[in-house]
């Protein structure tokens, strides 16, 4: 019977943790990749309007492209985990001495005695559900994946990635040249690589001064290889941009 002071919960650490993974993702791809783009082109065409239109088909496709990364990765997670419960449950049914001795291995690893391991062993595999699901967490080192969790990380992927994105790509729609959006773009961008590169670093335990730097120079990097690129291609002429 439960104890009357103890209340029930539930556990929303690995939700929680999985949600700002995803966040993580797709807002620095989504920061980096369109503002790499949109740097570069602002370096070979003349039109704000080519910039915003290649930038805003390019978020679309990287969000999907993202998301459905995020999705095919959460269920590969599922299909791994069960296939390799299927696995110990053959295992168990089919040579269970040999699974015995596994479970006395790990007890054993972890500093029980011999009499004690005994009783452990005979306990633990009593049940094949609750034996297999040892082996599951203590053997393979791996724990039940939520199912639903890969639809979830495809829809936040893809929404941080948009939202991400459009931060580079905003400065172009309210400037009249690509230089001048490039330069307010690089701005905002810088800021908010800033921003986001150490607020991530706090929340990973990470230092956050050089999660920040680490992330702008990232940022940085990719814009000014993408616009250098493009200089030196609409020096050569021959794209006719």
């Amino acid at each position: 019977m439960p104890h009357p002071h103890i209340h029930p919960h539930d556990e929303s650490h690995l939700s929680s943790s999985a949600v700002l993974q995803d966040i993580v993702i797709g807002l620095a791809d989504g920061l980096t990749v369109p503002f790499a783009l949109a740097a570069g082109l602002s370096g070979a065409v003349n039109s704000s309007g080519l910039v915003i239109t290649a930038g805003l088909a390019e978020i679309v496709a990287g969000s999907i492209a993202m998301g459905l990364g995020g999705y095919l990765a959460g269920r590969t997670e599922v299909e791994h985990y069960d296939s390799e419960l299927k696995r110990e449950y053959t295992e168990v049914a089919n040579v269970p001495e040999v699974e015995r001795a596994e479970v006395d291995e790990l007890l054993a690893e972890i500093g029980l005695s011999e009499s004690t391991r005994a009783l452990a062993v005979r306990e633990l595999t009593a049940d094949p559900d609750q034996w297999v699901r040892f082996m599951m967490k203590y053997e393979l080192g791996l724990e039940k994946p939520d199912p639903r969790q890969a639809p979830k990380s495809a829809y936040t992927i893809a929404g941080a990635y948009v939202v991400g994105g459009l931060i580079p790509l905003s400065a172009y729609f309210f400037t009249s040249t690509p230089s001048e959006g490039l330069v307010w773009s690089a701005l905002i961008t810088l800021v908010c690589l800033l921003v986001f590169g150490y607020l991530r670093s706090r929340l990973t335990g990470q230092p956050p001064v050089w999660g920040a730097l680490k992330m702008a120079g990232v940022g940085s990097l990719a814009a000014g290889a993408a616009y250098g690129v493009a200089r030196l291609i609409a020096g050569w002429d021959f794209l006719g941009l």
